[in-house]
């Protein structure tokens, strides 16, 4: 685990100006933390329905939920008014119906509660309620999240014990019934054991000797086995010295010896591919009885045939490999991962496991995004303050030191909150992620999500200033001192959020990192070839359309009510904006990141990266298309979703002359939940639950009939329908968002093994995924999806998972989901299924001791029963539920 970077309780005291002795101020801190339980119960996720005030009190499309926060003085009382409990709420809460506290919002998801005037202390035993209305609704647990803390003027802050843990069950309650439901009209099916024994009828443990995860193009088996028992003799010349490191060390997870007995034959021969074989990646690989002979278009190509060896063989019994021939290719060119190591950090060790996860199943693009407002997580040289504050959260309020906590990361910085990669982090990773035939595609998010940017530069402005260097104090500043834009951001930031795209030294700011990546990626031999500027979201969502003016004449029942003429857009305050804007060279505030992005196209061209890529809608204002940027190709991630539009909208931009990369939120986004289940994580505002089945079943080429395989959020269908003729798309990726993710354990839960699915259908066509066409529409009524032939194909992958690949992501260390089984009783009899057949199966009679569970011999079974599945090692559980 890697070490964290600790701002010491001796410096946090420091920064308050005090030593951390007990003075009566510091014991009433304590006593707070000690002693106060804290319980947050929903009462009601559709107040609008139910006589809230929701567009009074201004939510988002007048919409809002309520729930009662609870706090139990379990010590002795307490008559001190000189506290605040700083806490953490993804909801904006716009109501506390207790007259004697009062809640005001910092930053981002930071609450402060403190005392009013009327407040006549806790009373030792007494309980409190704090009736909360929120925006929008809390379905799941992880809503709620840890880390709250109490504090006072000239104290150390201290976290509240009941709430400094990751069991969110300890202390979120009321999520059962129509609180399960975001509004009356949802008809999501919520996972019970019934529901997911009907969802997994279908599947049966299948003989999967002779496949592979990814499917390969063709594959043709011939007849019996050939003995691995003594390993086989992997050729060391044909790799380098990384590469084949690399390789041996998957052949120890497997299990088989590479430098054994059975021969194994590489040549790379590109002028002997042809068709849909000629590119990058392609093998053929032939498995016969008196060895294995392998051809490759190129070097990937002989490292994916190899991965391919390692994927036939079960690792539980390492004997022999099928006799069999493959000619394989890769359908995208780009098959990628991206990890948010901004929200929250995920140390090097977890990125290196995810690489060696990567290559096994033949994905090729890592996009790390080290930058958001949460958090700066590469070292910078000459520019410390980068990691000295922007990667840090601490409680101090003038933030010269660190960021304001966000996200449940509490007072100090002892927790991933915090955390970057050294420069020889991330040298390390590049070459660990070349040795795999993985491109590491760096972004730096801007102008919007750059808070911690934004907030480092100006601590180190400051620092200048007090040393007298005021021309060097405003090199890199990124805000302009006299915008005075009211501006709220999709995570409630205000214009500290933005870097301003029309200052120069934003400009020499993207100069001097763009050229500082550069160099270690030209260090570690691994040249940037690409370069993300994240664009996504610049705005004041106050501005959007689920706001209506308090004095407008024609309101409507279903928007909040503020006033509207308080709200600009970004920057539209800022002098040195108002002046571009002026001479003409930017129409309005509105194309302002998109100006800025066209920049920054010419920055990273000017430095030799060919690449240029950003989240689609940073360059939606920009609307000539690709052409006007400065680098050879611009890329996007293209992520609207499906239901609101994407179906069609995906089409528009690779028509604009734009490679797009599929990385839709209700499909491949990983921090969504697993299932609807309130205990599991993630959030959800795409979609209610993306499990290993629905992302194998994505047609990623024609968005149009993915509304006939699956819902929207709320359950109910959607259509899509073919209208724009446009170039074949370039990539597919898989998102792992880190708002809720907040260990490396809980990082590996949510990407793995769902990714798996990801991989399989960024490397592999499917028969069942039709041809796009112009003019065909797709919904829950029509029949054009052969579901037979989907059903089946996810057979097959699941028993791959639950037979052969699960065992080896254990082997490998990875902290993976074990998927939730499926039960009903009939006849007082027990029947059981999983999502993956093959993995085992246990029930409980008593919850403590655990029974293995047979399908030819279903036990009898009354009361209530306790039901999980259990790992091959035995060594790993999944969730436990019940049933009677």
């Amino acid at each position: 685990m890697l070490k964290r970077h600790l701002i010491a309780v001796s410096v946090l005291a420091g920064l308050t100006g005090c030593a951390a002795t007990q003075t009566s101020e510091q014991q009433v801190v304590n006593s707070l933390a000690d002693n106060l339980d804290i319980q947050y119960e929903v009462i009601t996720n559709y107040g609008a329905t139910e006589g809230l005030k929701c567009q009074d009190l201004g939510a988002e499309w007048a919409s809002c939920n309520k729930v009662n926060m609870t706090l139990v003085n379990q010590g002795e009382a307490v008559d001190s008014k000189d506290w605040a409990i700083y806490f953490h709420s993804i909801r904006l809460i716009l109501d506390v119906d207790n007259e004697q506290f009062k809640i005001t919002r910092l930053t981002g998801d930071l609450h402060k509660l403190e005392p009013t005037e009327k407040f006549d202390g806790f009373a030792a035993g007494e309980e409190v309620s704090l009736p909360l209305t929120s925006e929008y609704w809390q379905l799941f647990e992880t809503d709620f999240m840890p880390g709250a803390f109490v504090a006072s003027p000239n104290t150390e802050p201290k976290m509240i014990a009941s709430l400094n843990t990751e069991d969110t069950a300890s202390f979120v309650r009321g999520l059962e019934g129509n609180n399960l439901k975001r509004t009356p009209d949802d008809n999501n099916v919520m996972a019970t054991a019934v529901t997911r024994f009907e969802k997994n009828e279908d599947l049966k443990s299948l003989d999967v000797t002779t496949t592979l995860l990814p499917t390969p193009m063709s594959v043709e088996v011939g007849k019996g086995s050939v003995s691995i028992a003594d390993g086989i003799a992997l050729p060391e010349a044909i790799f380098s010295e990384e590469q084949f490191s690399a390789l041996e060390s998957r052949s120890d997870v497997v299990g088989v010896n590479v430098s054994g007995d059975l021969p194994v034959e590489i040549t790379v021969v590109p002028t002997d591919f042809t068709g849909e074989l000629a590119r990058t990646g392609a093998y053929q690989l032939n498995i016969e009885a008196n060895g294995i002979a392998i051809k490759a278009f190129d070097k990937a190509g002989a490292f994916y045939a190899v991965q391919s060896i390692f994927g036939l063989i079960d690792s539980d019994n390492v004997e022999s490999l099928p006799l069999l021939s493959i000619n394989d290719a890769p359908r995208f060119d780009y098959r990628g991962v991206m990890v948010d190591v901004a929200r929250n950090f995920h140390s090097k060790e977890a990125i290196l496991a995810t690489l060696d996860q990567m290559a096994a199943y033949k994905m090729n693009k890592l996009h790390l995004h080290l930058t958001d407002d949460e958090g700066w997580r590469l070292e910078i040289p000459d520019l410390p303050e980068l990691t000295d504050v922007g990667s840090n959260r601490c409680f101090d309020l003038d933030e010269r030191s660190c960021l304001l906590p966000q996200l449940g990361s509490g007072p100090t910085t002892d927790n991933f909150g915090s955390g970057f990669f050294s420069k020889s982090d991330y040298v390390e990773i590049l070459k660990y992620a070349k040795a795999r035939e993985i491109e590491v595609i760096p972004e730096i998010d801007m102008p919007a999500h750059a808070r911690s940017a934004v907030v480092s530069m100006e601590a180190r402005y400051s620092r200048l200033m007090e040393e007298g260097k005021e021309a060097e104090a405003s090199e890199y500043r990124l805000m302009d001192p006299q915008d005075t834009s009211n501006v709220t951001t999709i995570q409630f930031y205000d214009k500290k959020s933005f870097i301003n795209p029309c200052l120069e030294s934003s400009t020499r700011f993207v100069d001097k990192v763009v050229s500082e990546v550069a160099a270690m990626h030209n260090e570690a031999g691994m040249p940037l070839t690409t370069w993300h500027f994240g664009g996504d979201e610049a705005k004041n969502i106050k501005l959007g359309a689920g706001f209506q003016d308090l004095d407008s004449k024609e309101k409507v029942a279903w928007k909040g009510d503020i006033d509207l003429s308080k709200q600009d857009k970004p920057f539209a305050q800022s002098p040195q904006c108002q002046s571009l804007v002026a001479s003409g060279e930017v129409s309005d505030f509105g194309h302002l990141p998109g100006y800025f992005a066209q920049e920054v196209s010419k920055i990273v061209a000017e430095k030799g990266i060919p690449h240029f890529q950003a989240w689609q809608d940073g360059l939606k204002y920009v609307e000539e298309g690709a052409e006007v940027f400065a680098t050879e190709t611009t890329r996007v991630n293209f992520w609207d979703v499906l239901y609101w539009g994407g179906t069609s909208s995906v089409y528009d931009w690779s028509k604009k002359g734009y490679d797009v990369i599929v990385s839709n939120p209700d499909y491949v986004y990983m921090d969504m939940p697993y299932e609807v289940d309130a205990k599991e994580r993630g959030y959800y505002w795409a979609t209610r639950a993306t499990d290993t089945r629905k992302m194998f079943g994505f047609a990623p080429e024609n968005m149009p009939q993915n509304a006939e395989t699956s819902l929207d959020r709320d359950g109910n269908g959607f259509t899509g329908k073919g209208e724009i003729e446009a170039k074949p798309f370039y990539g597919l990726s898989a998102q792992l968002w880190s708002e809720t993710v907040r260990t490396d354990e809980q990082y590996e839960y949510m990407v793995f093994p769902r990714v798996l699915a990801a991989a399989e259908r960024a490397w592999h066509r499917a028969d069942w995924e039709n041809d796009y066409k112009v003019g065909v529409e797709y919904s829950q009524e029509t029949n054009l999806v052969d579901q037979k032939v989907l059903d089946s194909d996810y057979n097959r992958f699941a028993s791959i998972l639950g037979q052969r690949e699960l065992a080896k992501l254990e082997k490998a260390g990875i902290d993976y989901r074990l998927p939730v089984p499926g039960a009903k009783i009939e006849g007082g009899k027990l029947a059981m299924n999983v999502q993956f057949p093959g993995v085992e199966l246990q029930y409980s009679i008593d919850g403590e001791n655990w029974l293995a569970y047979e399908d030819e011999q279903r036990p009898t079974v009354s009361g209530e029963v306790s039901i999980r599945s259990i790992s091959a090692s035995g060594e790993r559980v999944s969730r436990v539920t019940t049933l009677r």
